[in-house]
């Protein structure tokens, strides 16, 4: 069991490590204060601290209402249902997920507002989890719509194993985008065929682009190419928001504009 921590417990400017905390905080056998840098704490929590008070767990503000730091009271997730903002963040989701397991009841979230933002990075939430143990799974709430609604079951608590990690996509993408503009190669390797890290989509639109892409067993290769780059117009690239920012200085070097659609949620949990 996870055990509370009443010294604030320092996350710099970890955005991540702030979110899925402040979830897992709520198992912990007493309070626990999450706390980061002055950055950190003008980034919003609000709609992941609400979706655990539905739950049924106490999470308080330090400070300013909605933003960190946080002091959880930890004790337990007691579970049920809860809603959250689709157009914010999928961590914030994530983190719930996360933490649900080990819930008193089966965990229900519903988004509110939309489909959810960055949905792959939700999948590889649920195949994460249901790789060590727990079940959970997207439910429709029609037969027509796509899923927002998602299902844990509680008491299918986690069971350790040997699991391999892949490279972080999300970072790749620096050094791939690198290579396009200056004409280099860059060869990641580690990414499996079928990885589902949907910040990868980046090397389909290196390689429509312009790049030379080559997708081997276990690696991914980008070359930029020897005659400039081409734009591609408008791109989505909502469910690929962390590489929104890197592509956008690809897109410096193109022939021609182009335009970065649908991450607004950027600058909701950015701001």
């Amino acid at each position: 069991r996870l055990a509370g921590v009443e010294t604030p417990l320092p996350v710099g400017n970890a955005g991540t490590a702030m979110r899925f905390l402040t979830a897992a905080a709520t198992l912990a056998d007493g309070p626990t204060v999450l706390d980061g840098t002055a950055r950190m704490r003008e980034r919003p929590i609000g709609d992941l601290v609400d979706a655990l008070g539905e739950l049924g767990a106490h999470v308080g503000y330090e400070a300013r209402p909605g933003f960190p730091p946080v002091r959880v009271a930890g004790g337990g997730l007691p579970g049920a249902t809860a809603t959250i903002a689709a157009r914010r963040a999928s961590q914030f989701v994530s983190a719930v997920l996360l933490a649900a397991p080990h819930a008193a009841r089966d965990v229900r979230l519903e988004a509110r507002g939309g489909a959810i933002v960055s949905r792959p990075y939700i999948d590889l939430t649920l195949d994460l989890m249901r790789a060590f143990g727990a079940e959970a799974r997207w439910q429709a709430t029609t037969s027509e719509a796509p899923p927002t609604g998602l299902w844990v079951r509680a008491g299918a608590h986690y069971q350790a194993r040997r699991y391999a990690i892949e490279p972080d996509a999300s970072s790749a993408v620096y050094p791939l985008c690198a290579a396009a503009i200056a004409g280099g190669r860059m060869r990641v390797v580690g990414i499996p065929p079928a990885s589902k890290q949907s910040d990868l989509r980046i090397v389909d639109m290196l390689e429509r682009m312009g790049c030379s892409v080559v997708r081997g067993d276990a690696f991914v290769e980008v070359e930029g190419p020897k005659g400039g780059l081409h734009a591609l117009g408008r791109v989505d690239m909502n469910d690929l928001p962390d590489a929104a920012l890197a592509y956008a200085v690809v897109a410096l070097f193109a022939d021609g504009p182009t335009t970065i659609e649908n991450v607004a949620n950027l600058a909701d949990i950015r701001r």
